[in-house]
């Protein structure tokens, strides 16, 4: 939170800034980076349906004007901040073999999935989906494009130390690297993975990835 912000949050002191162009708004980055953290917090603390723009800027310390000038709807809020998600993918494991790539890439992906800001927000936005075509839209890009990246990255990797067959097929190598581990996590929601897991995980999919 922005400590002190006023509903004129967005405007420098008066002594340092610039006249903007006719028509344009002046709007901070810190200010907009401030928001984009609050809807997340939002999202986990109270969900999609009970959100509200007043509790976006109570929680960012920014006035609704300064939301609003950025947003016309919760709706836009909320797709442009999911849509973000997919530009911050995991960066691609290098451990120099396909399982311990994989076994890296579970570890970093179960870590994020368990922080109680994300088990929040991905099951309720998910359940938005089945009824907002235009969150469901954002949430398979933000979803499937920070996972296809990885999951390409490792597949190349593997094929170029001939770990795997070249001419994969990428939307299969996908589904078996990222789909078991959201499965448990995100579908059934299981509150602790067993012990092992995903060493076991890991050089399952590597053996599945080996045999296509």
């Amino acid at each position: 939170m922005l400590v002190g912000m006023t509903t004129n949050a967005d405007e420098a002191p008066k002594r340092t800034r610039r006249r903007a162009p006719a028509g344009a708004a002046v709007l901070r980055e810190d200010v907009t980076d401030a928001i984009r953290a609050a809807v997340f917090e939002e999202l986990a603390a109270v969900g999609y349906a009970r959100m509200s723009i007043e509790g976006i800027a109570r929680r960012a310390g920014v006035g609704k004007t300064a939301v609003y000038r950025r947003w016309r709807s919760k709706l836009h809020l909320v797709l442009d901040v999911v849509s973000a998600m997919a530009v911050m993918g995991l960066p691609v494991p290098d451990t120099g073999s396909l399982e311990g790539d994989l076994r890296l890439l579970y570890e970093v992906t179960s870590r994020a999935l368990r922080h109680p800001v994300a088990s929040q927000i991905i099951p309720d936005l998910q359940a938005e989906a089945a009824r907002n075509p235009d969150i469901a839209d954002a949430m398979q890009k933000a979803l499937r494009d920070g996972q296809d990246s990885v999951a390409s990255g490792i597949v190349a990797a593997a094929e170029a130390r001939g770990e795997v067959r070249p001419g994969v097929n990428p939307d299969l190598a996908l589904d078996l690297i990222s789909g078991p581990l959201y499965w448990r996590s995100v579908v059934i929601r299981s509150p602790k993975l067993p012990k092992g897991y995903l060493a076991d995980l890991a050089r399952a999919t590597a053996g599945a990835l080996k045999a296509l």
